[in-house]
């Protein structure tokens, strides 16, 4: 099996369950994500770190853990500018709420739930550090796809439409 067939397994079953309260599937919403991404012109690898973005989800990882997790897995196949996004999106949320005034207050009931178990807001230390990363801007760039990609009126493209995307950019 090809990366994106293995990927688009994972879709396909976990990706069909409840996405922790959220109003859509973990797979829509991450389809979501992904169509979001393309639409807002993101280059080929931010565009599939937005789709893979919690691919930790689907392989059973808790919320602290599903971005690294994640990255982990997909690196196998794939290279930082895809993997770190998707290591750093919950950083990304925990920058956001500390750095952006508003931002909290933009989240679902259930992204406030997790950024507890995530470790709150960061602290000015934890910020800096976050703005030093390479791949700092991308994450949080995934993370606003990831918050807005919780739509029930809206019904992304399958996961057929991003699978040519995903194989051109699997390391050879």
């Amino acid at each position: 099996m090809t990366p994106a067939e293995i990927i688009g397994e994972l879709f396909a079953g976990p990706g069909a369950r409840e996405y922790l309260g959220e109003p859509v599937t973990i797979g829509t919403h991450m389809l979501q994500a992904g169509a979001l991404a393309e639409a807002a012109g993101a280059e080929p690898p931010l565009a599939a770190a937005a789709l893979l973005h919690d691919i930790g989800h689907l392989r059973g990882e808790a919320d602290n853990r599903h971005g690294p997790a994640g990255a982990r897995w997909l690196s196998r196949w794939f290279g930082e500018a895809v993997t770190e996004p998707v290591r750093l999106h919950v950083a990304a949320k925990r920058y956001l709420c500390a750095a952006e005034p508003g931002y909290f207050g933009l989240l679902s009931a259930e992204s406030v739930r997790t950024l507890a178990l995530q470790g709150g807001p960061m602290t000015p230390d934890e910020q800096a550090a976050f703005e030093a990363l390479p791949y700092a801007r991308d994450a949080v760039a995934v993370r606003r796809w990831d918050d807005a990609a919780k739509a029930p009126a809206v019904t992304p493209p399958g996961f057929a439409h991003f699978a040519p995307l995903l194989a051109v950019l699997v390391r050879t």
